[in-house]
């Protein structure tokens, strides 16, 4: 299979799972907001902001640095002539012991600390104390979480990926089985018995899916050959500390960042007038209902653009600029053409998925006043591939700390004053911000000239087209033979459908240009 097969391949597979994946969780969360309501969605996502940064303390950038230290011992063996399968060598074992090590001592600490400061945390931070005993569960979870996190990054390394999604999989599997097998039967019909139900079904399976994953590691670290020294154990510690740390420590900044914006949320919504009962159910209608279903196309997108790193860097490598400029100018296209067509659709039924997957909630109006700013996220998240394959890593990371700063300072002047409104004009601000701060560097870096104009007009015009047509050919007798989730299935697609067609008729899509951009990838 050649590079642009097992580009296209891998692409596909990787759009599949996460799309699956991501259509379990939104099924899920409609289930869970069905069942217990917007407000105990809203107190579960305050309590999973918190659980978030103790993750980050408790990886501390452990899955890069296994990732990075396991590849480059096997690439040293295979460069002294030693034959490595798998990673099966006492090499790579001192690096994974290294590795768990490390990942037991932060995923201890993480868990302690939060379990100590569980209380601490609910009434002061998150002004409810119906968080405490959830947060006290989740606290178990971080010490595999962090064993998890190392071996993840050790089948990455020896190209064993399937086996990190197999325990995904599995592991959400378990946790939608749990949950609401719980929600059944102990849900006492309050905020605090619901997130508890949620929070120990979780708890449960990352518990069973860490067992999974250290039995299939145990059954290869058993099968590893003997012929081979281990290194140096400090140099190898050095090393993971090297990597780890500073990763670790822009982690945390971010995270604690995001943490903050987000307990902020409710407190300026109850400054706003709101009462903290709706104060946590618009917060639970906009983050665990509306931007899953904002973000649920993306999956194409990113899955795609993540592949596109290594090919960049490898174009970057070898000072092939004509190479990587074909390559940008058909991610700004494909980019571009994709998230205008998405915002269309969703802004043209924005009420009809808001009514269908959530109803008796604000969530069609949440999602018709975030869809006109998909362009800027969907493109913004591809320039952030392209910027990590021309080596602008560190970049991006300092780019999505202000973004997290900007978001934390607008949420305490806007939300006081404007409400829920005043979180909407917090994350246009910030995200337009940071897909302009990403897109400049981009361009001098790479030198490259987008033509935005004409890659947005077009496109523009051929959805406003498309969906209105569609919008009004459905209010037709014809169309009253289905109703509900089929019918407006059946109107995404014509929509989608007659964009592609407009935008081939004036010339914005051609398929044969598009393939002719990644060239690229057959050369090598």
């Amino acid at each position: 299979m050649n590079r642009f097969k097992q580009f296209i391949f891998n692409g596909i597979l990787l759009t599949a799972t996460s799309l699956a994946m991501r259509g379990i969780g939104v099924s899920f969360n409609v289930y869970i907001s069905n069942k217990v309501g917007a407000e105990a969605m809203g107190l579960f996502t305050l309590i999973s902001t918190v659980y978030g940064f103790a993750i980050t303390l408790a990886t501390s950038g452990i899955n890069l640095a296994s990732t990075r230290l396991v590849s480059e011992a096997m690439g040293e063996l295979s460069t002294a002539g030693i034959r490595t399968v798998c990673g099966k060598t006492p090499a790579v074992r001192t690096v994974m012991k290294k590795c768990l090590l490390y990942s037991l001592f932060f995923g201890s600490l993480s868990s302690v600390l939060l379990y100590l400061l569980s209380p601490a945390l609910s009434l002061t931070l998150l002004n409810d104390s119906r968080c405490i005993f959830s947060l006290r569960l989740l606290s178990l979870t971080l010490v595999p979480i962090s064993l998890s996190s190392a071996l993840s990054g050790y089948f990455t390394a020896v190209r064993r990926v399937y086996k990190n999604a197999a325990t995904q999989v599995i592991e959400q599997l378990i946790k939608i089985f749990l949950c609401v097998f719980l929600l059944t039967f102990f849900f006492a019909n309050d905020v605090e018995s619901a997130c508890i139900c949620v929070v120990l079904g979780g708890v449960i399976a990352e518990l069973l899916s860490f067992l999974f994953q250290s039995i299939i590691y145990l059954a290869e670290r058993k099968q590893g050959s003997k012929d081979s020294l281990s290194p140096d154990g400090r140099l190898v510690r050095k090393r993971l500390l090297g990597i780890a740390l500073p990763v670790a420590f822009s982690a945390y900044l971010r995270s604690g960042l995001i943490t903050v914006e987000h307990i902020l949320i409710p407190w300026g919504l109850e400054r706003s007038g709101a009462s903290r009962s709706h104060s946590l159910a618009a917060y639970g209608t906009l983050h665990s209902m509306v931007f899953p279903i904002i973000f649920f196309p993306s999956a194409i997108l990113s899955s795609f653009a993540g592949l596109l790193v290594p090919e960049i860097a490898e174009a970057r490598a070898a000072g092939r600029k004509d190479a990587i400029e074909r390559i940008i100018s058909n991610v700004f296209e494909t980019a571009l053409i994709f998230a205008i067509g998405t915002a269309g659709i969703m802004m043209c039924f924005s009420y009809e998925l808001g009514n269908i997957i959530y109803p008796a909630s604000d969530a069609g109006k949440y999602i018709r006043m975030i869809a006109p700013l998909i362009p800027v996220m969907y493109l913004d998240t591809a320039v952030d591939a392209t910027l990590k394959g021309l080596g602008e890593q560190v970049y991006s990371m300092g780019v999505n700390i202000v973004d997290s700063l900007l978001s934390v300072i607008l949420v305490v002047i806007l939300l006081p004053a404007l409400g829920i409104e005043g979180y909407i004009i917090t994350v246009y601000f910030t995200e337009i911000i940071n897909a302009a701060l990403s897109i400049t560097r981009l361009l001098v870096v790479s030198e490259f000239k987008p033509k935005i104009a004409k890659r947005v007009f077009a496109p523009l015009f051929c959805i406003v087209i498309s969906s209105t047509a569609v919008k009004y050919i459905s209010m037709l007798p014809l169309f009253d033979i289905l109703t509900g989730a089929p019918q407006l299935i059946i109107h995404i697609i014509m929509s989608a459908l007659l964009y592609l067609l407009l935008l081939t008729l004036l010339g914005a899509l051609k398929p044969s240009k598009l393939k002719r951009g990644f060239t690229l990838l057959k050369e090598h």
